[in-house]
């Protein structure tokens, strides 16, 4: 019997290690039945989720173009993106589901990009945005080898944050 308590206790703790989510999630005080979410995510976390319906109509308006698509395709295999966005963003909110319309036509993997949610400190769990210096929202870090190779924050200095994003590509 004592072995059997000692048995399910262990499972019962295993369980609670692992079923943890990689993020946070709290409402949103200014955005009343909205969520913030803050940690590790990917971009099913907001496809997925009915409270973020701009994901969807944010996506729906952009059509990339055939170069920005071939730069991508191009870059597979090469590159990755550190992604840094906030629920709570409305420019996180008009790129992010953009930036991955344009990552899904070019059918670049999913595994090569770190998505990471902020609050509106513009900070995430284990202090992530420090070490990669975000300031601002979104941010998206084109990363080779290990290495930064340069990043569009925002809607980047033009305001063609896809183009600017696809000329640090080359």
């Amino acid at each position: 019997m004592k072995k059997c308590s000692v048995l399910v206790l262990a499972i019962f703790c295993l369980h609670n290690i692992f079923a943890q989510s990689p993020y946070l999630s709290f409402k949103d005080n200014s955005q009343p039945g909205q969520q913030i979410l803050n940690g590790i995510i990917t971009k099913y976390a907001l496809q997925n989720d009915s409270t973020y319906k701009w994901y969807a109509s944010s996506q729906n308006t952009y059509n990339p173009s055939p170069e920005l698509v071939n730069s991508l395709v191009s870059a597979k295999g090469k590159i990755q993106f550190v992604v840094f966005g906030g629920t709570w963003c409305e420019d996180t909110q008009f790129i992010l589901p953009k930036f991955f319309k344009l990552q899904e036509q070019a059918g670049f993997p999913d595994a090569a990009i770190s998505m990471f949610a902020v609050d509106r400190n513009k900070k995430t769990v284990g202090g992530i945005t420090d070490a990669f210096k975000v300031l601002n929202v979104p941010t998206i870090i084109v990363m080779k080898d290990g290495k930064e190779l340069g990043r569009v924050v925002e809607y980047g200095k033009t305001g063609q944050w896809d183009k600017e994003l696809t000329d640090l590509l080359k």
